[in-house]
């Protein structure tokens, strides 16, 4: 016979009450009934887990073994219930989101259709800046990032990862060949960042170790700007998988030099600060994306 949640509660009770009477008072049962569940707990496990005195009840070393795991157990349960119970209330109210452009674009738009199925209460708002910005003075809940993280008052939470890749179109390279090497990428049309000087530092084998750093002919401050660049044929560019899979797949763009590209991947992470009244609204949208986005889901 296993032992029943009734007889674990009402021997915590006890000791916790330091008698049968006021174990019954605290569960709401009569007396009878916790000294009937605490005898067949006893059977069960074959052991005499309280020595009883005209006076009072004392745990045996048993008793003292057992009372940990049952505290144990019925601590477990609770929290099991508390987590239960609140997927049953649904998050509801605003939840500002701000993003990269080219994130928002190709991997949270592309998601907001089945999150607002699933959460029907909660009401998106969706802001794009290129730029770190300030949490509490644009009033954003989440911040999605991509790369390290610099601001160490934020709360984060890794989402994914994304692979970067040296791309170029089918017809920029009918016109102006195939580079053969990473030297040879002197001789071509690069497009970098503006604003991010660690972006243009490309992720191949050089002669001076690992990363090659490019000095683009073009240059833009959004990742979004150099795909569009990369995909009219104008120049090779260096971005993420997670705005470029769609393009690969259909053949738009190719990547260049795969060889001599190292496996380097870039953090996809949620910045936000605690709020106790958002909490089940950043919560369940941070999971949200944790799922579907996935490690591995890019590249």
């Amino acid at each position: 016979m296993k032992t029943s949640l009734d007889e674990l509660q009402a021997f915590v009770a006890v000791v916790d009450g330091g008698s049968i009477t006021a174990a019954a008072e605290q569960l709401g049962q009569t007396v009878s009934g916790i000294s009937r569940a605490l005898g067949r707990l006893e059977k069960k496990l074959d052991t005499t887990l309280l020595s009883r005195t005209t006076r009072r009840l004392q745990l045996t070393e048993e008793g003292t073994l057992f009372l940990a795991r049952a505290r144990a157990i019925l601590a477990s349960i609770e929290d099991a219930e508390e987590q239960m119970a609140l997927r049953r209330q649904q998050p509801a109210g605003r939840l500002r989101v701000n993003a990269a452009t080219p994130f928002m674009l190709h991997a949270v738009v592309p998601l907001v259709p089945d999150f607002r199925a699933a959460y029907p209460q909660i009401t998106l708002e969706l802001d794009t800046d290129e730029l770190y910005i300030d949490l509490l003075e644009r009033r954003t809940d989440v911040a999605i990032r991509i790369g390290p993280l610099r601001d160490s008052t934020l709360h984060a939470r890794t989402l994914a990862t994304s692979r970067l890749r040296l791309l170029a179109s089918p017809a920029y390279l009918a016109t102006h060949g195939k580079p053969r090497s990473a030297a040879d990428l002197a001789g071509h049309m690069l497009g970098g960042f503006s604003q991010t000087e660690s972006l243009n530092r490309w992720p191949l084998r050089g002669d001076t170790g690992d990363g090659w750093p490019i000095t683009p002919q073009i240059s833009a401050s959004s990742g979004e700007t150099l795909r569009q660049l990369a995909l009219q044929g104008t120049a090779i560019v260096c971005l993420s998988d997670f705005m470029t899979a769609a393009d690969r797949a259909a053949g738009r763009l190719v990547q260049v030099l795969p060889r001599e590209t190292l496996e380097q991947r870039q953090p996809i992470s949620a910045v936000y600060y605690r709020n106790t009244q958002l909490a089940s609204r950043i919560g369940c949208f941070l999971d949200f994306l944790q799922q579907r986005l996935g490690d591995g889901a890019f590249g």
